[in-house]
């Protein structure tokens, strides 16, 4: 292609950028790719989980730290971002479960939710998207309604029948999910751990594994090398100071042993406008 290729990244939080695809996207961005991550809601709230921050203070001006810790991770990554201005559901905790807060994202209308996003698309002009599966990757409300939203939205940009006044139409022409929990990438690292030092920050999480996760590591297609920008992430995942504990569990794996045991960041392509074969390693693979 001689026209730039422009990569859409949709999330539920800010933070979640930089959990899920990060790496990917700062390499991307540094090869030259238009990179725009879309945050559909403003993690109004969420936990404060850097027991550092864990302040009234901080939980009184929640909304403005989190954009603020936004504009900083973007910077790291090397990309752009946009808010969709939903509002965030929270995680329902209990039982039985509370009710969702009236007017939250998780209550919405997937098809009146998609709008804005039909619009930013058209807008963006995206070669490939990429999203959360059924299941939002973890059951959050947020994360549920992301991927639904997501779905209804790449169907609908390139059809100039649906959503007629936000824009010209638009078909991206691939869409994956993010796929980075698999087992046998937690067991990799959980090994190399145990070689490395005797001891492993995954050894309770591989116990408990097949009671309490299903493993989706046989639907992924495509692994993006990108262990150079594994740095990059864990830098931009830090500038949500509020949301992840910088001596917690994200970074207890060092990033020479990731980059030597998993060096990818591992995606599902889900639907296809153009010829491509699986496996991949590359997501504009039929595109460039």
């Amino acid at each position: 292609m001689s026209e730039q290729l422009r990569l859409m990244a949709v999330h539920a939080h800010p933070d979640d950028e930089s959990s899920k695809g990060a790496a990917a996207m700062a390499r991307y961005a540094a090869e030259g790719v238009e990179v725009l991550v879309v945050t559909c809601t403003g993690g109004e709230r969420g936990s404060v989980l850097n027991p550092k921050l864990d302040r009234p203070d901080v939980w009184e001006n929640i909304a403005t730290i989190r954009r603020a810790e936004m504009d900083r991770a973007r910077e790291i990554l090397g990309v752009d971002q946009a808010w969709l201005g939903f509002v965030d559901s929270g995680f329902p905790e209990g039982d039985p479960l509370p009710p969702l807060p009236e007017g939250c994202f998780g209550l919405m209308d997937p098809q009146d939710a998609a709008a804005p996003l039909v619009e930013l698309i058209r807008r963006f002009r995206p070669h490939v998207v990429t999203t959360y599966d059924e299941e939002g990757g973890y059951p959050h409300p947020d994360h549920v309604m992301t991927h639904k939203v997501s779905m209804v939205a790449f169907e609908a940009a390139g059809d100039a029948t649906r959503y007629p006044d936000q824009g010209e139409p638009w078909q991206p022409l691939k869409l994956y999910y993010n796929m980075g929990w698999s087992k046998a990438r937690m067991l990799a690292l959980h090994e190399a751990m145990i070689e490395a030092t005797g001891e492993s920050p995954y050894t309770e999480w591989m116990k408990q594994w097949d009671e309490e996760r299903t493993d989706k590591g046989d639907r992924v297609t495509t692994r993006v090398p990108c262990g150079e920008f594994f740095e990059a992430r864990d830098d931009a995942l830090r500038a949500h100071a509020t949301q992840v504990d910088p001596d917690g569990f994200w970074f207890a794996v060092p990033l020479n042993i990731q980059q030597k045991v998993w060096p990818t960041e591992d995606y599902e392509l889900v639907k296809s406008h153009v010829d491509t074969r699986t496996p991949e390693d590359d997501l504009f693979a039929g595109v460039r």
